[in-house]
């Protein structure tokens, strides 16, 4: 049977990043990908200009619908934007998704530099959602602001933040070593009383736009197909690898480009 994902996240109007990298995403790893929009974004390869905010009763009803009626399998969650937003998808996924395995993507800053998360919702995402989240997949700064503390410098201090990160309530945590200052991007998986290392070689491109939301997307897609997060994250980071290693491939913008999603196919 072939898997059910959905995403809650915002829109990306260039295509690279938020839901519509999502979707990309879900279809490249073989399931069926549904959309919950929590915001729309005037943003392309070089920024963000501007943000509109869907009304958090709205998010709600969106989910409301999906579950209604469609077997969901996975959900990611990207943009949440606001603690009202953060709020009402807590509510709803808590009546409506018991049992169900959620990725959280804590999405703060676009790659331009761009805010996507108000300060008063840092402490919403830890309350609601964190405590619902089979996997959270925050980089370094993220982990770092979620935890109020100084951003992690060396493989040591991940390993602590990810441990710390756990007792927030997710069943596992994923810090990415992306911005460690190395030719190196290991990442650090904390899952079932272990930490595990998932090593990469930094890959020498500029076309980086979308990748925490495909990363987040792959494994909710491989959750929904009922990997254990140690699988899902090894599938995962293998095909975003591929997609930045095959970044080069597109021409997309003059900025900070997206990574090929269907790298497998064309």
């Amino acid at each position: 049977m072939i898997a059910n994902i959905l995403s809650i996240a915002g829109s990306d109007p260039s295509g690279g990043a938020g839901i519509q990298a999502d979707l990309k995403t879900f279809a490249a790893r073989g399931t069926y990908g549904m959309a919950v929009i929590t915001a729309l974004t005037a943003q392309n390869t070089q920024g963000v200009s501007g943000v509109h905010l869907v009304p958090a009763s709205f998010v709600a009803d969106q989910i409301r619908a999906v579950f209604a009626d469609i077997r969901v399998d996975a959900v990611k969650i990207g943009m949440i934007a606001t603690a009202e937003i953060a709020e009402a998808v807590a509510d709803a996924l808590t009546k409506h998704g018991e049992g169900v395995p959620v990725v959280v993507d804590p999405v703060m800053v676009a790659k331009g530099g761009a805010s996507l998360l108000a300060a008063d919702a840092v402490e919403a995402l830890n309350r609601r959602l964190l405590p619902l989240a089979t996997l959270i997949t925050p980089n370094l700064p993220e982990a770092a602001a979620l935890l109020g503390e100084a951003e992690a410098g060396d493989r040591d201090t991940m390993a602590h933040q990810a441990e710390r990160l756990l007792a927030l309530g997710p069943r596992a945590v994923l810090i990415k070593g992306g911005h460690l200052p190395s030719n190196e991007s290991p990442d650090v998986l904390a899952a079932s009383g272990r930490l595990t290392w998932l090593e990469g070689r930094r890959s020498e491109t500029r076309n980086t736009h979308g990748t925490g939301c495909t990363l987040s997307s792959a494994i909710a897609a491989e959750l929904g197909k009922g990997l254990d997060p140690v699988q899902a994250v090894t599938e995962a980071k293998g095909y975003i690898a591929a997609a930045i290693a095959r970044a080069e491939d597109l021409s997309v913008g003059a900025g900070h480009g997206p990574v090929h999603h269907f790298h497998q196919w064309w």
